[in-house]
């Protein structure tokens, strides 16, 4: 056997051992599974890398910080787990909150939308109230302007009763002695309550509240209004006489000089054509009186007289 031969021999032997230990039954079939060069080219740039990517990672795990992570106790799973699952719903109400914001965002919009049409249109109408307020409120009496806060009508009555007042302290200053003048007052109206009347005392000065006057004053004051107010009623009403004024009791109130007074004052009221007709049990008024009627009572009912003269 030549040199070459041996070589040869010795060539195919390792061939066939590659092979075996490759996997392969033959050289053959090591050489049919030999990849195309560009292929061979790919995969070693594959592996090179591979290795490249293998050194970064390498010097990255030792790293101070990822050895001492290393050096920690194995993560709870199943506690992870839960605080996700807790995430995870937490982020779901939340987006589902943050969507109906949203949409009430949405719907404000148009709400605001609207009322700037309302208000537009509503503007005219606002100004349109306002002037009729105002005069309403003066009317009403709920006004800031109106300072005594007196409705119209009170305030109209407040007027006619000073009128009344005046026509009524011509006789009530006879009939107390020119001691009482009355005197409109609008104190109350500022709070709220109807106008009123005070009484001036000429004997102290000062004005008193009519509630504090006696029986008898308060009977002489009430005296005096009513042919007041019959003498205003009758100059209102185009000089239309109210001429008839009946007075039921309260005469008993008064002591025998004011009571003499009071009647000189209706008497001077009959001088200038009125009747007055008194109902009481005075006797002192049966004697003044010329012109009477005596109601009788009995078993069988009730007798009217007409008595003319005056008794003793």
């Amino acid at each position: 056997m030549t040199a070459t031969a041996a070589s040869r021999h010795s060539a195919a032997a390792l061939a066939e051992q590659a092979a075996h230990a490759a996997g392969f039954t033959s050289p053959a079939e090591a050489s049919a599974a030999r990849l195309p060069d560009d292929e061979l080219t790919a995969i070693e740039s594959q592996i090179t890398h591979w290795r490249e990517q293998c050194l970064v990672l390498t010097a990255r795990l030792a790293e101070p910080e990822l050895q001492a992570a290393i050096d920690q106790p194995p993560a709870d799973l199943e506690h992870a787990v839960t605080e996700l699952n807790t995430a995870t719903a937490t982020h779901s109400r939340t987006a589902a909150l943050a969507t109906q914001a949203a949409d009430r965002t949405t719907a404000l919009a148009t709400l605001t939308a609207q009322l700037d049409t309302h208000i537009q249109r509503l503007e005219p109408l606002e100004d349109t109230y306002r002037t009729v307020d105002h005069p309403h409120g003066l009317i009403s009496g709920g006004s800031p302007s109106n300072q005594l806060r007196m409705q119209l009508e009170s305030y109209v009555l407040a007027a006619r009763l000073e009128d009344v007042v005046d026509a009524a302290n011509t006789r009530l200053s006879r009939m107390s002695h020119h001691r009482f003048t009355l005197v409109h007052s609008d104190d109350r109206a500022a709070r709220g309550a109807k106008s009123g009347l005070d009484a001036l005392d000429a004997w102290s000065g000062h004005k008193r509240h009519t509630d504090t006057l006696s029986g008898g004053e308060s009977f002489y004051v009430s005296l005096a209004l009513a042919p007041g107010l019959a003498d205003i009623v009758t100059a209102e009403a185009g000089g239309q006489a109210l001429d008839t004024l009946f007075i039921d009791e309260g005469f008993g109130t008064l002591d025998e000089d004011t009571l003499h007074q009071v009647l000189d004052v209706l008497n001077s009221l009959r001088a200038h054509d009125r009747t007055v007709g008194l109902i009481s049990h005075v006797p002192e008024l049966r004697r003044r009186t010329t012109q009477r009627l005596h109601i009788s009572k009995n078993i069988d009912g009730s007798t009217l007289t007409h008595l003319t003269e005056a008794a003793e």
